[in-house]
């Protein structure tokens, strides 16, 4: 984007400001009404209309004033917005409810999509934080009927994952499916799929453990090849309530968004790669199914690899305030990462 002129930058952020609070177009009267702008109305509405050719500003044919563009939104973003941090005494007040909340991850996480959504009035998501590679922690075999079993793997996160298998031997008893769950527990507690994979069994019982470790590493692989975990959502109610989204258009798009996992996954992996705050206006050319949409985003985490991290953010029309979202969503990271490093005992 080329960048404006300094006059137009303020006329640029004005209008921006104004938009967003009231969801009225902007005219020039009401810019030269409300601020000491220095020059005439005649020049403002030339500069307006300036920035409408630019592709900044767009003139709804009902109404004599203007309002931001997709590209307009995403200047006053990357330009014209002042850094902010959230007033202290909302600080304190989400520092306190995540202190009176239990010392429990699932608390946190709901406690953090809550608290989003309500300082946003708009829709909220965390993600449960995921170590790049997952750790087994146990398995149990389950007999169903003569010959067949199922296999119960337990990862770290707490995740559980279920296979049913046909035995190499449809004889096993109920004791010996026990001790071939315990020795391969024992065995396997707290490793990475490569570490399961080095493990070699020879006969009697091997064909068993060959073939359970065959399954136990594909569910490794396939949860390690997950860009997110258990996801955690508020204010879908009150995010519909905006005008932008009596339009079924809209109103699909974020239902999409929020439903669908593999989109959803691939707008919360460019918050993982990225490793900081962002803001996904419209889409970015890469997402069309969000044109209508913004997203503010950020990982959280501790370590310098973030090795246990996850994804919050804040969904919504594109007008937003987004100096007030960037600061939550920044504020609430930074307070996630601070805990899971206090609960994992990292400094």
């Amino acid at each position: 984007m080329a960048r404006l002129t300094e006059r137009q930058e303020t006329i640029m952020a004005l209008v921006a400001r104004e938009y967003v609070a009231t969801g009225m177009p902007v005219g020039s009267q009401r810019l030269i009404r409300q601020y000491d702008l220095g020059v005439s109305a005649a020049t403002v509405r030339s500069e307006m209309a300036q920035l409408e050719s630019m592709g900044y500003l767009a003139h709804p044919h009902t109404s004599a004033g203007r309002m931001p563009t997709e590209q307009g939104y995403r200047y006053f973003v990357a330009h014209l917005m002042r850094e902010a941090e959230l007033p202290l005494d909302e600080q304190r007040l989400i520092r306190h409810q995540f202190h009176q909340a239990n010392t429990e991850l699932r608390q946190w996480l709901k406690l953090g999509a809550a608290v989003l959504a309500h300082m946003s009035q708009l829709a909220s998501l965390v993600t449960a934080p995921k170590a790049q590679q997952c750790c087994f922690k146990h398995l149990e075999l389950v007999s169903v009927r003569d010959g067949v079993v199922l296999l119960v793997v337990v990862l770290s996160e707490d995740l559980v994952r279920q296979r049913y298998l046909s035995l190499p031997d449809p004889y096993l008893s109920r004791d010996e499916l026990i001790q071939s769950a315990t020795l391969l527990s024992n065995l396997w507690e707290n490793k990475i799929s490569s570490e399961i994979a080095a493990t070699s069994f020879q006969a009697p019982g091997g064909k068993l453990a060959r073939q359970i470790q065959s399954v136990v590493i594909d569910i490794m692989k396939s949860v390690d090849q997950r860009t997110t975990s258990e996801i955690y959502r508020d204010g879908m109610l009150q995010v519909l309530q905006n005008p932008e989204f009596s339009s079924s258009e809209s109103l699909r798009q974020i239902m999409t968004l929020v439903e669908e996992r593999q989109l959803l996954e691939a707008v919360l992996g460019e918050a993982m790669a990225g490793g900081e705050i962002q803001v996904i206006i419209g889409g970015e050319g890469r997402w069309p199914e969000l044109s209508d949409l913004s997203i503010v985003i950020a990982p959280y985490g501790y370590g310098d690899d973030l090795m246990r991290s996850g994804v919050m953010g804040i969904i919504g029309p594109m007008r937003m305030p987004y100096q007030r979202n960037i600061s939550t969503v920044r504020f609430v990271s930074d307070l996630m990462t601070m805990l899971l490093g206090d609960l994992y005992g990292h400094s």
